[in-house]
């Protein structure tokens, strides 16, 4: 346990600049350039597509300051961050024989890298619920917003982003059907926000441990399966069904059986038929005598 103490202390005081940023950084700007049609944006409009790496690298940052009513830019205030974004984005659309893209997609590599920035995560989680606990003390779902927000904010307005880029496409939004990270940054915003309220007595550095093991290990499993099932699925399977659909007991009783309704429908169009024939020969009959 003292052990665990340590190891989660020493994750808490865990610096995030330079090593970590950078991997979130070149991550989100990988996940960009894989979009369909960022790759020929950043040949035809550069500024174009500068912008919406930012909006993938600050995307959380920007939208939880509009939401608290704070400025939008100020997250590109920080001119060292912003410059090292700008300058792995440089690098990782423009670099010479494209050396700096094939070398992060080397599968052990980009492993590391997507670990790092799931490590960050927690830090903009966190960064988010208690910015929102300074201004509202006892609002719990402010604090999950913002936390969310602050944590998944890239892929909740990748909509505004796809706008930079000319593309339009509302079926891909964030609200009508989550990605994974989006889903277990929400888990994460409301496990620190009951634990900021007290709600979860836990202390901050033990939540922080166990999110971010819990996150590493599934991004880890899910990158070496190859898998994009989120593990969440069998029980949003359930809560679906049992509360979102109106779903009942007696539904499998009371409905007609699918079968009988498969066969009772060829029979018909079987009975059908002769009378259809037999009522094509009398009009044939008929016009023949009209016309004799």
């Amino acid at each position: 346990m003292d052990s665990l103490d340590e190891l989660s202390h020493g994750l808490a005081n865990l610096s995030m600049f330079p090593f970590f940023d950078t991997a979130h950084y070149i991550v989100s700007v990988m996940a960009l350039r894989e979009q369909p049609g960022a790759l020929e944006v950043s040949r035809v409009s550069p500024l174009a597509c500068w912008f919406s790496s930012m909006l993938y690298c600050f995307g959380g940052a920007v939208l939880s300051g509009i939401m608290l009513a704070e400025p939008p830019v100020a997250p590109l205030s920080n001119g060292t961050s912003v410059l090292l974004a700008s300058l792995l984005w440089y690098l990782v659309f423009y670099c010479p024989l494209d050396l700096v893209y094939s070398c992060t997609s080397l599968p052990p590599l980009r492993l590391v890298l997507s670990v790092m920035k799931e490590v960050t995560r927690t830090w903009k989680v966190l960064g988010g619920v208690t910015q929102a606990r300074n201004k509202y003390k006892d609002g719990l779902l402010v604090m999950i917003a913002i936390g969310w927000a602050r944590g998944a904010g890239g892929g909740l307005i990748s909509n505004f982003e796809q706008l930079v880029r000319g593309v339009w496409k509302p079926e891909t939004n964030e609200l009508l059907k989550m990605s994974y990270p989006t889903k277990v940054t929400l888990i994460g915003a409301v496990l620190f926000a009951l634990q900021q309220t007290h709600y979860l007595h836990l202390h901050t550095h033990h939540l922080m441990l166990i999110y971010t093991t819990f996150t590493v290990v599934n991004k880890t499993r899910m990158m070496l399966t190859g898998s994009a099932t989120s593990p969440f699925a069998p029980i949003e399977s359930v809560l679906h069904k049992t509360l979102f659909t109106g779903f009942s007991p007696y539904a499998a009783l009371t409905a007609p059986s699918t079968n009988n309704v498969a066969k009772s429908v060829p029979t018909k169009k079987r009975r059908q038929s002769p009378a259809n024939g037999a009522n094509g020969d009398l009009r044939t009959k008929d016009k023949s005598k009209k016309n004799a």
